[in-house]
């Protein structure tokens, strides 16, 4: 249950002209109270949850506007201003002069037990996009599992608007052991995101108001590092940020395809189709409905390619019933279908888009796997064979697809509908598609395939297979359309054998930094 551990509203009533300030008192309804908005000429209002209430019938005039300036301070760039070690929020409109000519003063309010409802995908380490109209409590969630996730892990927050942690140079208590990172100027929010990864070693950073080109991909090249990134996006809807140019990244962006005439025919669709251009940055997207009702969207890139082929899903929903309790109702999305057209039988695509992270060999004992007959198309046997072994994974490779208990291709095959797909189809074995065959993405692969959990980014083997899979992998990306990729920082022998990598792609790479935190840099010429 929610608990409110105290927003010191005196702190925000006592900058208001003093009638206001007394009006809003005598409502007596403080616990709802979400902002004040005095404009030049109009009579001041109360806006509550579900309602707006006037304060007065004298109009707001210059007077007015000036005490509360007198009282707050100076603005920054983003007409944002603060008071210190509170989390409330004066922001400012100004008239074609600079003039100050209206307010909007809001409460901020940090409430233990906003992300009980969410907190397994939380505490998860995957990556969250939280998607709602203005008020509906994003930044409290964020500032709530800020607090939760410091308690175990390295949480930096980078505090724009300082909305999160509260104005002035020491963060608000609501965020626990959390630290703070705060922007001089919005548009240098990316930077500070960059900055925050390569400087203070972060386990979870968290943004509110990913809202610009660069930031979406300062997103990316944060996640890519194997960071848990939780973030707060302007759109309601997964719709919506799949039809925001700018946005779109951060679910993997949208590009236009041109099918073969059978491919069309197959899927009953026109030549053009829209499609996933990468994975997409986030795991999990959340649509906050109303407070403690969400749409769960726990696989980004199941839901993405769902909508883009038109197929009819509906995310998780969560919510709280009368007595409390926590309410979960809709199927696993492993149940949305991903194909179209006559014949779709039982099978289930499964993408094999997932970032580089963190994966330990597992004893088979430990989690009592079973062999696993596997037809690979279009991959080498050799090397998910050498996979499986470091694995540990009882992986059986078959010469018939009869004896299969799924197949794994790569996407070129998958799309060209080659005889062996088509046949696992309709004896309904299910069919895993990598973007390519490096040995990060068949690590991916066996990991789903045996339903082995992941650990954390510290068990990362960091030798030589590990960085030429890493490069491989960049390559990839390089190759489908991201601008840079930045590998992590190896040993001397390792960079060369990337460079030699990057080389053969036809691509360039750089090195940069000193070791022992020197990495290779890989983009297009």
């Amino acid at each position: 249950m929610q608990e409110d551990i105290g927003h010191d509203l005196d702190a925000i009533l006592e900058v208001l002209p003093a009638p206001i300030c007394q009006a809003v008192r005598n409502n007596g309804r403080t616990t709802d109270l979400m902002e004040v908005v005095l404009d030049l000429g109009r009579v001041p209002v109360a806006r509550y949850i579900n309602e707006e209430v006037p304060l007065s019938e004298s109009e707001i005039d210059n007077g007015d506007i000036e005490a509360v300036v007198q009282r707050i301070g100076t603005f920054d760039a983003d007409n944002r201003a603060g008071i210190e070690r509170t989390l409330h929020r004066i922001s400012a409109i100004r008239n074609r002069q600079g003039v100050i000519v209206g307010m909007t003063c809001r409460v901020g309010r940090a409430v233990y037990g906003t992300i009980d409802i969410i907190q397994d995908l939380v505490t998860s380490a995957a990556s969250i996009l939280l998607l709602g109209r203005p008020g509906i409590g994003k930044t409290t969630m964020l500032r709530e599992a800020a607090r939760v996730l410091a308690k175990k892990r390295r949480v930096v927050i980078v505090d724009t608007s300082n909305e999160i942690g509260g104005d002035g140079d020491i963060p608000h208590p609501a965020v626990g052991r959390s630290r703070r990172m705060q922007v001089e100027n919005p548009a240098r929010q990316h930077e500070v995101m960059i900055e925050a990864v390569e400087n203070h070693n972060p386990e979870t950073i968290i943004i509110d108001e990913i809202g610009r080109e660069m930031e979406a991909l300062a997103a990316r090249t944060i996640a890519e590092r194997g960071v848990q990134l939780i973030a707060t996006a302007h759109g309601n809807t997964l719709e919506n940020i799949i039809l925001n140019p700018t946005l779109a990244d951060l679910v993997g962006g949208v590009e236009s395809v041109t099918l073969s005439d059978e491919e069309a025919r197959r899927r009953g669709t026109q030549k053009t189709v829209l499609e996933r251009r990468s994975s997409p940055t986030f795991d999990v997207l959340i649509e906050i409905v109303q407070r403690e009702c969400l749409n769960i969207h726990a696989d980004v890139t199941r839901s993405v390619d769902a909508h883009l082929r038109g197929v009819s899903f509906k995310p998780e929903l969560r919510y709280r019933d009368p007595e409390g309790e926590i309410v979960v109702e809709g199927v696993s999305q492993d149940d949305i279908p991903l194909k179209v057209g006559q014949n779709q039988g039982v099978t289930r695509r499964r993408g094999m888009d997932h970032r580089f992270g963190a994966r330990r060999a597992v004893d088979r004992a430990e989690y009592g796997l079973r062999p696993l007959r596997v037809y690979a198309y279009g991959i080498t046997r050799q090397r998910l064979e050498r996979v499986a072994r470091r694995l540990h994974v009882p992986l059986r490779m078959v010469r018939e697809i009869e004896s299969a208990q799924a197949l794994v291709t790569l996407k070129s095959y998958y799309r060209r509908r080659e005889r062996p797909v088509s046949d696992a189809e309709a004896l309904g074995v299910p069919i895993y598609v990598l973007r390519s065959h490096t040995g990060h993405q068949i690590e991916n692969f066996l990991l789903e395939a045996f339903q082995i959990p992941s650990t954390t980014r510290g068990d990362r083997d960091y030798g030589l297979e590990a960085g030429i899979s890493e490069a491989e992998e960049a390559i990839e990306k390089v190759l489908d359309g991201t601008r840079v990729v930045d590998l992590l920082p190896r040993a001397p022998s390792v960079r060369r054998q990337q460079h030699e990598l990057v080389r053969a792609a036809k691509l360039v790479s750089i090195s940069y930094g000193k070791d022992p935190k020197r990495r290779v840099r890989v983009f297009r010429d």
